[in-house]
């Protein structure tokens, strides 16, 4: 991710956004140019959206992947996640960013994991309608889900091929780590 050297307010970033050819990310006046995904990558976030889509048919639920923004008002942010899925009819009410996700997914790359653990997470801490924030690993099978608790915090859960499955609380919804790594090649590092 490129800053920019310059501040921006939200309405400009959204009308040069509207235009460009590449997205950015925006932070409290500050945009981000993003890189291009991997074929990892890009794969485990199809393969999941793929999997809600089936799972939320008919429930008033929508999924949306990478193109489309997440609005995180309380922090002056739009973010683009990787997987997102919104229950909230006010989202419907516009179309180029939603306000009310219940679910957010990243797919971790060397580039942006730091930020994805940290600050962004801080960000969408702030969203009263997020119940569940997932990290999927792109060096190793394991998802982290981190899922907010009766007294609003943020508690965490990992899955691996030894668990077999994975469950998004969130939405109801268990499958298999096989399903969300299928045609994925992940080349570990053996310790030395």
């Amino acid at each position: 991710m490129i800053a920019s050297p310059q501040f921006i307010g939200p309405n400009e970033y959204l009308q040069l956004e509207a235009q460009s050819p590449t997205k950015h990310e925006y932070r409290d006046g500050e945009i981000y140019a993003m890189a291009g995904a991997s074929d990892v990558h890009v794969t485990i976030a199809l393969n999941l959206a793929t999997l809600l889509r089936g799972h939320v048919r008919g429930t008033g639920c929508r999924v949306y992947i990478s193109d489309m923004k997440a609005h995180i008002e309380a922090r002056n942010c739009y973010y683009y996640p990787d997987v997102m899925v919104t229950c909230d009819p006010r989202d419907q009410q516009n179309e180029m960013f939603k306000q009310f996700p219940k679910l957010i997914v990243e797919v971790l790359s060397d580039s942006t994991e730091a930020f994805d653990r940290g600050d962004k997470f801080a960000d969408y801490q702030r969203l009263e309608s997020l119940e569940e924030y997932v990290l999927i690993n792109t060096r190793h099978q394991r998802v982290e889900c981190f899922r907010r608790n009766e007294d609003g915090l943020w508690v965490l859960q990992y899955y691996t091929p030894d668990t077999e499955t994975f469950h998004l609380a969130s939405l109801g919804f268990t499958d298999t780590i096989a399903a969300l790594y299928e045609d994925v090649e992940i080349h570990e590092a053996k310790p030395e």
